[in-house]
């Protein structure tokens, strides 16, 4: 069950002055956000975490949408419900804030923030399809594992999400994930620590595998 606070001036300064007046969430880990066509009346942005989106297809198949962290902003929608649903891949903290705003906001300036939001929403699904035409898996994986380690930028980085995740947000099956990641660590490229810790020993390697 999530919590919900107010933001307060302190926590407005820390997320950007858009956000004042926004509600605080917190999830544990699993927690749904908000659901598949639900009414979209509301935006959030991940504060501390990381959030996994999926849609859940008529014959029950599931595709990730995306994987968001610290600073990202989620849920926006073209239409009038959710296309997608948000859960917690850990615990994790989110502002909400609905999309028309209040009275004291400044005229247009939430609806400047979606527009940046959704212009960077596209640019994810743009990415998404390049990365899905790759040529072959250790192409998609190696690309994926890039993606995280530039976001996270430590020698080692911990995957918050699991190997059905990547295979369902790659189109690849996790038995394919699983022995991608076996060849590339077999080949000195990347370095396990337990099962979702990787360090990359092989920088240029994966880069160039990555950009195939």
């Amino acid at each position: 069950m999530s919590q919900l606070t107010s933001i307060s001036p302190a926590d407005s300064a820390l997320t950007g002055h858009d956000w004042a007046g926004a509600v605080r969430l917190t999830f544990r880990q699993g927690e749904e956000i908000y659901a598949q066509d639900e009414g979209a009346d509301l935006i959030y942005q991940v504060v501390r975490g990381s959030v996994r989106t999926t849609h859940l297809q008529a014959d029950g198949r599931r595709q990730v949408g995306d994987f968001y962290y610290e600073g990202d902003i989620i849920g926006v929608e073209v239409g009038e419900t959710h296309r997608f649903s948000a859960e917690a891949l850990t615990g994790c903290e989110v502002l909400a804030l609905r999309r028309a705003g209040s009275a004291a906001y400044e005229t247009g300036r939430v609806e400047r923030m979606i527009w940046a939001a959704t212009a960077n929403e596209l640019q994810r699904a743009q990415s998404h399809m390049l990365l899905l035409g790759r040529a072959t898996a250790c192409e998609r994986v190696a690309r994926f594992l890039m993606d995280v380690a530039n976001r996270f930028r430590d020698e080692f980085v911990t995957l918050p999400m699991s190997r059905q995740d990547m295979a369902d947000y790659l189109g690849l099956t996790i038995e394919t994930i699983s022995r991608m990641l076996g060849r590339l660590q077999a080949d000195g490229v990347i370095e396990f620590s337990g099962s979702r810790k990787y360090r990359i020993r092989r920088p240029a390697c994966l880069s160039e595998m990555a950009a195939a």
